[in-house]
């Protein structure tokens, strides 16, 4: 009995080529994004290549009033550290507290180590990192404006803790998605890959 699945190649193909981040500028303001397609979304990461089936990603979803706190939390934190270090910025600091309020959804990207695994950490961060992959792929799919940005308390060793991190595990960034202000669609750029790969044939 063949049960091998079918594939389109050619919507294969397109949705990995137009895949697009669209940032906070390009926002749509005050209209959140179903959760039915943010589960979609989770429920596609949860498929990502794991070597011994270790699943590390681990996500944390801010909507509504988590935004809020979202933004509290990680404002707080950097003006405690910018203040101890005497590097405090007032238009950071508003960054960090107003961003995350224009998001419809923030899904903290986190990797949790499995270390009976004996497993490489590389290999475990790019597990994480296709898991990111097939979020993106399906919030384009769905036409959603999207970004994974590294910003505000990512490499604070501080906030593992407020994600749900042990001090092993990593925190990997933020994955923001909301509804695009328009319909115009970012145009790609990339050089060719034939720039970028070598052939050994004998």
């Amino acid at each position: 009995m063949n049960n091998r699945p079918v594939f389109n190649i050619e919507e294969v193909n397109k949705i990995i080529r137009n895949r697009r981040s669209q940032f906070v500028a390009q926002f749509k303001e005050d209209d959140p994004v179903d959760d039915r397609i943010i589960m979609e979304m989770l429920e596609n990461a949860n498929w990502a290549p794991t070597h011994k089936l270790t699943e590390p990603w681990r996500f944390v979803v801010f909507s509504g009033e988590g935004l809020q706190r979202l933004a509290e939390f990680q404002s707080g934190l950097y003006k405690e550290r910018s203040e101890k270090a005497g590097k405090f910025i007032e238009a950071t600091y508003t960054k960090f507290k107003e961003n995350p309020l224009k998001a419809s959804h923030i899904i903290a990207i986190g990797m949790k180590r499995d270390l009976r695994a004996n497993l490489p950490e590389m290999e475990e961060i790019a597990a994480v990192s296709m898991a990111v992959q097939n979020m993106y792929l399906t919030a384009s799919a769905h036409g959603l404006a999207a970004y994974w940005g590294t910003g505000g308390p990512t490499f604070w060793p501080e906030a593992k803790s407020f994600f749900g991190l042990e001090e092993e595990d990593m925190l990997m960034g933020f994955f923001y998605v909301a509804k695009p202000a328009t319909d115009r669609w970012p145009e790609g750029r990339r050089k060719p890959i034939s720039d970028k790969v070598t052939w050994v044939r004998e």
